[in-house]
């Protein structure tokens, strides 16, 4: 694991200085793990949701590629911003879903189950967005905290080294940002 995090932050790094081979190369090693992280996303959406698993790779892949500027530090903080892409692209097509040109705020009459708990999966997506922003303005540590955590499926140490804190801090973080956002999105 050391080597292949060693080896993927390195191909960054010559990806970032221009290299297109080093890109070639990556692809291979952070597939499997881009494939994981869009699973875990698109298991929360339900099975009715219409974006599927490799779409949602195909167009964070998409994105990815399309940000040379970033400085990629190392392997955690590529999938840090990956889960980040993958949350707006679902949080985008939440919105879409729910927008009032397709009847998002009218009452709708589901034409079986599967349709309605689309509904309420693009409503709880859009609900979690908001509480994470609202989390940003109080904590903005806590709400990236989040971001890599939940989205990204990075470990606590992983996220503790990515925000430059103790993993005790992550870990006390995680367990108050989640009762917090339940809380928040309860409307408690």
């Amino acid at each position: 694991m050391k080597s292949e995090a060693h080896q993927v932050t390195t191909l960054l790094k010559k990806w970032h200085d221009g290299d297109e081979t080093a890109l070639e190369q990556l692809i291979p090693l952070v597939y499997d793990e881009l494939h994981r992280l869009a699973h875990q996303h698109m298991r929360r959406e339900g099975p009715s949701h219409i974006l599927q698993t490799s779409a949602l790779i195909n167009e964070a892949y998409l994105r990815l590629v399309d940000q040379p500027q970033i400085q990629w530090e190392n392997r955690a903080h590529f999938f840090g911003i990956a889960a980040r892409l993958m949350r707006r692209i679902l949080v985008d097509d939440a919105r879409k879903r729910n927008s009032s040109k397709r009847g998002g705020s009218l009452i709708q009459i589901p034409l079986d189950e599967v349709a309605s708990l689309a509904q309420e999966q693009a409503t709880n997506v859009v609900a979690l967005d908001d509480a994470l922003k609202t989390l940003q303005t109080i904590d903005a540590r806590q709400a990236e905290m989040v971001e890599l955590r939940f989205f990204g499926g990075l470990s606590i140490e992983e996220t503790a080294d990515i925000l430059k804190v103790s993993p005790g801090t992550v870990s006390r973080d995680w367990t108050f940002a989640r009762a917090w956002l339940r809380n928040e999105m309860s409307g408690a």
